[in-house]
């Protein structure tokens, strides 16, 4: 089974199978091809990854998310009059983590060359009829497109004219990227010339990449245009591979990454969810979505606060916020009648038997300890200085997703992002380059665990999902969407596991988007990122009484016909012994079974 967001990337997942590639080759096949066609991501961007090893019969976590680069300190930022750092451009770029996690991956747990797996995407770089959705992307980026000299270059194929991007079905082309390829597939032949074996002559490409040529024309580039990206920062960076956070929701193993992701707020909220009895309230009543918002409320102001990179100090209060008691106490919390617009970060320390040492901070910022309840009640901040639909455009920055599984027990869960239109290309490698400084904070009281610092990995909102039943797989899944993705997740799992939907039900069925969480993407302005208490987005379908019962509980409703992101998934039906792919119908995309 090969799911991602591109009919020809799934193509290409569906090809590798086909020449006796595994679920790992096939996911780097797939990899490659959705960063060559840059709707969403590209190659300078970061992958996150699952991957169920049936060898092991363990779930590996991969963190290939690019670092920020020397110089990235708040001071910096601050000094050119950030609040965050930059949405666009050079100094919105990490290192490349992408090329250096599809190698890994490859080179540990795949079994063809990395020649095999980029094949596809180097067919797609020679030249492909380009999407309109891409097309026109590229099109309404122009303006900024225009400031950085090797994207005008790639992207505006019709320089000076009406429209100066390509249209839809021109055969788009992108020699730089090719040949960055090709030089990574030299570095490979040259090193199996050598008598090296198939994982170390991966490893030669990848050296290719951070340490030479390509690195020194991408380092270049990027100082050109006005990053801050060095030859050091390039050769230091490396994925990691790490043990994934997990929580047990009725009998069903839940698996994510750790808290430099918005993964643990997914826990978070099942840990919260298992105290109601979610399918007796009834599949979108006004009951069940007013009690999963408000458990994502929580749960939200807890990311919010707490996580960031664990490998810098402060130390995040994992324990805490994963343990059952904390999410009982936390549950205890909800108004079963109205939504709560002042929720605020929990004190999960002393449930790992310590003393919260941001108190002082968290009431320097209006949140006040109630001892009684253990909960910071904020004072509510009614200004709406953004608007709504700018703010929910910025909930929804895209990405994709990756799944792949296969006959012998292989399964791969990657939610890819970064160097999404309008990129910022760096040099002559064909390469954009990653967004993602933004997530960084600057200022320590919004969190003091995810503050800008080289070297360090921001707080990120991509999350692949795994989860396993009895021991064995029983659901990969993902989704696109910004700060939408824990939210979608969510409900998709409930969807299969409390109502008993199939996988493709499930990724199709309307669900709700909340806005009380600070941003993790968008403008540069505090006020940009601020929570909207009681705001949510609902599916245009929502019963009438629905609407009139969650107005009495204070919610300001808006209405969409799409609220999710794309997900995609693969059911393992072990009684019969089979895959069952899910792709929903928000998107392009696509999944191919054989």
């Amino acid at each position: 089974m090969a799911i991602t967001g591109k009919p020809l990337a799934a193509t290409a997942g569906a090809m590798t199978f086909q020449k006796g590639g595994n679920a790992v080759d096939a996911a780097c096949a797939m990899l490659a091809a959705t960063c060559t066609m840059w709707d969403v991501l590209s190659w300078g961007g970061e992958t996150q990854a699952l991957i169920y090893n049936p060898k092991t019969k363990k779930v590996i976590a991969l963190n290939a998310m690019g670092v920020a680069p020397t110089g990235a300190t708040p001071e910096f930022f601050k000094s050119k009059g950030y609040n965050f750092p930059p949405e666009f451009g050079p100094l919105a770029a990490t290192t490349p983590g992408t090329p250096g996690g599809l190698m890994h991956m490859l080179a540990n747990y795949g079994t063809m060359s990395l020649e095999q797996v980029l094949a596809p995407a180097m067919d797609l770089a020679a030249g492909y009829p380009i999407d309109a959705q891409t097309a026109n992307s590229i099109e309404r980026g122009k303006d900024r497109i225009k400031e950085w000299p090797y994207s005008k270059k790639v992207f505006l194929t019709h320089p000076g004219e009406k429209r100066e991007a390509p249209n839809a079905g021109e055969i788009f082309v992108q020699k730089d990227l090719l040949q960055t390829l090709t030089k990574l597939v030299e570095a490979e032949r040259a090193a199996l010339k050598k008598g090296k074996s198939r994982k170390d002559a991966i490893m030669a490409a990848y050296d290719r990449f951070y340490t030479g040529d390509i690195a020194q024309e991408f380092v270049r580039g990027s100082k050109e245009q006005g990053g801050l990206i060095t030859m050091q920062d390039m050769a230091k960076w490396k994925p990691l591979e790490e043990e994934p956070l997990s929580v047990n929701y009725k009998g069903i193993e839940v698996y994510k990454l750790q808290q430099w992701t918005q993964g643990p707020m997914m826990l978070q909220a099942l840990n919260i969810l298992e105290n109601f009895d979610l399918k007796k309230m009834g599949y979108n009543s006004a009951q069940y979505i007013h009690t999963v918002y408000q458990a994502m409320s929580l749960a939200f102001a807890d990311r919010d606060f707490y996580y960031g990179d664990q490998r810098f100090a402060p130390a995040e209060p994992m324990k805490g916020l994963l343990s059952d008691a904390y999410a009982k106490q936390r549950a205890g919390l909800i108004k079963m009648d109205q939504n709560n617009p002042t929720i605020g970060p929990g004190d999960p320390y002393p449930f790992e038997g310590k003393t919260n040492p941001y108190l002082q901070m968290l009431k320097n910022r209006g949140y006040e300890l109630d001892t009684t309840k253990r909960n910071f009640a904020p004072k509510h901040d009614t200004r709406n200085e953004s608007s709504l639909a700018e703010y929910q455009e910025r909930l929804w920055l895209g990405t994709t997703t990756v799944e792949a599984a296969d006959k012998e027990g292989w399964v791969v869960s990657i939610t890819p992002s970064g160097g999404w239109l309008p990129a910022t290309i760096a040099g002559n490698t064909g390469i954009g380059m990653s967004q993602r400084m933004q997530s960084f904070v600057l200022d320590a009281s919004l969190n003091p665990f995810n503050v800008v610092e080289p070297g360090k990995r921001p707080r990120v909102t991509l999350t692949p999902s795994m989860a396993l039943k009895d021991g064995r797989p029983y659901l990969s899944f993902a989704v696109q969407g910004g700060d939408t993705q824990e939210q979608n997740l969510i409900q998709f799992f409930l969807n299969m596991a409390e109502f008993g939907m199939t996988v493709q039900q499930a990724s199709e069925a309307a669900n709700f988007n909340t806005n009380q969480l600070w941003l993790s993407l968008g403008g540069t302005k505090t006020d940009d990122r601020k929570p909207k208490p009681g705001q949510i987005l609902l599916n245009d379908t929502t019963p009438e009484e629905v609407r009139v019962q969650l107005k009495k509980m204070g919610y300001i409703m808006t209405f969409d016909d799409r609220t999710s992101g794309p997900i995609n998934a693969i059911y393992f039906d072990w009684k019969h012994g089979s895959f069952w792919g899910g792709s929903s119908n928000h998107g392009e995309d696509y999944g191919i079974g054989w």
